[in-house]
């Protein structure tokens, strides 16, 4: 048997568990880093990491202090669920959303002085709130460190606004200590007088890589995106988060091959010997990435690892199961999560395919049925 009920999975070709309770714990995790006094910022776009925001917002809202999303549509979709709670925009509205998103009372992010006037003007009796970006090394969006005291400076007398919040973004706090050591020294050194400029504003720097590893930097509020969904952006945090997503599918055939057979298209795989290989019910169309075609790949069946055997397709991947002769069609296929002692992690399958943990999360849908426990 497997996580979900065996009758909410009777006749599914490919799905996705979810776990409430996991959810749960990695949030105490992210807690138990921070202390009692540093705000949790939730990001929930791309629809939760393609978890489903739905879901995600309620389970965790008593847990958080506020809400990120990428987009003004995203945002619509967390206040149909959580009405009351703070909601930032982490990426800049285009000109024609911002008055939408100003009545809405989303908090806007903003790069630069002209962007703050531009939501000075559209400000009504709601005051237009503001998160404002620096740039310490992201190259992204954010008005360049340099310039963003006196940047700032000009914008917290602008009338009509509400300063929320200031930040900077890592962009490679589990790849180079070096260069994200000497940022968060930039931006700790900026704090002192970004809250002189804004006293009521909150400050932040850590997202969830940074908060593995630089703790110490989290200042008022953490952003944590990934680390909530259980999969750590740093591989030697993972043992402490539980993932919250398994994602599985069907045996719908099994068959004896003989040696020199090809299997898939481009016949990138010829049969060395004779081989007893099963047919999947999932591709990339259900979120399996192409890409790991060829790479080593695995999928588990019975508790053990079988190897995918060449191209990945759109609706079916081939596995071997010499070493599981008894599988059978209708057998339970697990692709990402554990089956018995063995796991395969998000961040496996994303190093098959060459990307990374975040792209394979919000790949998965299509046909791919979320059951939620």
């Amino acid at each position: 048997m497997h996580g979900a009920g065996v009758d909410e999975c009777r006749g599914l070709r490919v799905w996705a568990e979810l776990d409430r309770a996991a959810l749960r714990a990695n949030l105490r995790n992210v807690r138990s880093r921070i202390g009692s006094k540093t705000g949790i910022m939730a990001v929930v776009k791309a629809n939760a990491y393609g978890h489903g925001v739905r879901e995600v917002v309620p389970t965790i809202r008593d847990g958080v202090s506020i809400f990120a999303v990428a987009t003004v549509d995203e945002a619509s979709v967390v206040r149909t669920v959580e009405p009351e709670r703070d909601i930032l925009l982490l990426s800049p509205c285009l000109p024609e959303e911002r008055l939408a998103a100003t009545q809405a009372g989303l908090i806007v992010t903003v790069s630069n002085r002209a962007e703050a006037e531009a939501y000075s003007r559209l400000a009504g009796p709601r005051k237009a709130r503001l998160h404002f970006k620096i740039d310490t090394g992201m190259g992204r969006i954010g008005e360049w460190h340099e310039t963003a005291l006196d940047s700032l400076a000009a914008v917290t007398v602008l009338p009509g606004i509400e300063l929320h919040s200031v930040s900077t973004h890592l962009p490679s706090p589990d790849e180079d200590e070096l260069f994200t050591r000497d940022q968060l020294a930039l931006f700790d050194a900026m704090a002192p007088h970004i809250r002189k400029l804004a006293p009521r504003a909150k400050i932040h720097a850590l997202n969830s890589a940074g908060l593995c590893d630089y703790a110490g930097s989290a200042h008022d509020v953490v952003r944590t995106g990934l680390m909530l969904y259980g999969s750590a952006p740093v591989a030697r945090h993972q043992p402490v988060l539980v993932p919250v997503l398994t994602f599985r599918s069907r045996v719908l055939l099994v068959r004896d091959v003989p040696a020199g057979r090809s299997i898939s298209y481009g016949r990138t795989f010829i049969t060395p010997h004779a081989m007893k290989v099963a047919t999947l019910a999932v591709g990339y169309a259900d979120g399996y990435p192409r890409q790991a075609s060829g790479r080593g790949a695995c999928v588990l069946i019975g508790g053990r690892r079988c190897p995918v055997l060449g191209r990945i397709t759109m609706d079916q991947i081939v596995v071997d199961v010499s070493g599981v002769p008894e599988t059978t069609v209708g057998d339970v296929a697990t692709l990402i999560g554990a089956d018995g002692a063995e796991t395969i992690f998000a961040a496996e399958v994303a190093a098959w395919a060459d990307t990374i943990a975040w792209h394979v999360f919000t790949g998965i849908g299509g046909r791919t049925r979320f059951l939620w426990r």
